[in-house]
């Protein structure tokens, strides 16, 4: 072993982990903000930024030309069962109480449990292929063009809000809500809180800074969370190559869940301070992207006998499993221990991985 390249690259994991705490923060903040500015479901915009999973794509690219692209399917299903069973379980756990999410994130839940079925069956009947991919790909180009008109309408009329009838008349609880759901309500004190006292006459809430702020600051987020993704996952490819792992194992486990920890980073910062909706958002808008985008790029540029030989039936049946299960837990909410059940089956997944069907 090197262990040169093996202190090199543990030392850039160590710098990716700090420079992914930095995104997080920032994009969950700005995000919020925005979307309360915006008069849009928090969900739509965690969609169109965290919900797109671009060190994803960067790895997916760089193992079809570096002509390993077991690696790069074994990646976008492994991370598909990680945002689901290691991300969106941590957002659970880590949420102050029962969590129900609004209708747009119930909506992409349903989206993609029917993008994962469709993976499913055709995976396991009629085989993966390039025109598979290009019609995969087609899919994400709709889902996109779906997101744009989602947002397009929510400023344009903003959801009516549940609370509408309550008996308070301030201006400034008007603006403290975030989200159609009474759980997504929350008052963002340095944005939001008045001025004078609420019965003054003329109350208004002060904002210090401006929507072009808060936008940059949430699109500095994002660009944080993709360059820690594609740093924690090449050094985590790095350091399984210098301890001989083979690519389907690298790429179901080790890969995949580096370059997930951008998602659960969010879920943990997102949970705790109570915007379930972005939780879900990144949870179901990175698992669109992957199972559309990523995986068409793959289909269509990968080497296909050997993406043949890297479909395992139960990794499949896995990933169809945790769409459902997460699509079920959108609709009903969760309980904070649900997230505990969640994380247990992952370490389940892990284990069964190295002892039973990757040997």
């Amino acid at each position: 072993m090197n262990w040169d390249s093996i202190c090199f690259n543990a030392s850039a994991f160590i710098a990716g982990l700090f420079l992914l705490e930095f995104g997080a923060d920032r994009f969950i903040d700005h995000t919020a903000i925005v979307a309360t500015r915006l008069g849009v479901s928090q969900t739509l915009i965690a969609l169109l930024t965290a919900g797109a999973e671009w060190e994803e794509l960067a790895v997916v690219v760089a193992s079809i030309l570096q002509k390993r692209s077991s690696l790069a399917i074994g990646n976008v299903v492994g991370s598909s069962i990680s945002n689901i069973l290691g991300a969106f379980s941590l957002g659970l756990l880590f949420y102050p109480g029962r969590v129900v999410f609004d209708r747009s994130a119930k909506l992409y839940a349903a989206i993609l449990f029917l993008i994962t079925t469709v993976f499913t069956l055709v995976a396991l009947t009629t085989g993966l292929g390039r025109v598979v991919g290009a019609l995969f790909i087609a899919a994400f180009a709709v889902y996109l063009v779906s997101i744009g008109y989602g947002i397009y309408k929510g400023v344009l009329d903003a959801p009516e809000r549940l609370d509408s009838d309550s008996d308070s008349d301030s201006d400034s609880d008007d603006e403290g809500v975030t989200n159609g759901n009474d759980s997504e309500a929350q008052r963002l004190p340095a944005e939001t809180s008045p001025l004078l006292p609420n019965g003054a006459n003329g109350a208004r809430s002060v904002h210090k800074h401006t929507l072009l702020y808060h936008s940059i600051q949430l699109i500095l987020g994002f660009i944080a969370l993709s360059l820690s993704g594609y740093v924690l996952s090449h050094t985590a490819a790095s350091l399984a190559d210098e301890f001989n792992l083979s690519n389907t194992v690298l790429g179901v486990t080790v890969l995949s869940f580096a370059t997930t920890l951008p998602e659960k980073f969010v879920a943990v910062i997102g949970g705790a301070r109570g915007h379930g909706g972005i939780v879900a958002a990144s949870t179901a808008g990175s698992n669109i992207f992957l199972l559309t985008l990523c995986l068409g790029v793959t289909l269509v540029a990968g080497d296909q006998a050997e993406l043949a030989e890297s479909v395992v039936p139960f990794e499949v049946l896995v990933t169809w499993a945790t769409s459902g299960l997460f699509c079920a837990l959108v609709f009903w909410g969760a309980e904070r221990w649900v997230g505990g059940v969640l994380l247990g089956l992952y370490v389940v997944f892990i284990v069964l991985e190295f002892t039973v069907y990757r040997r």
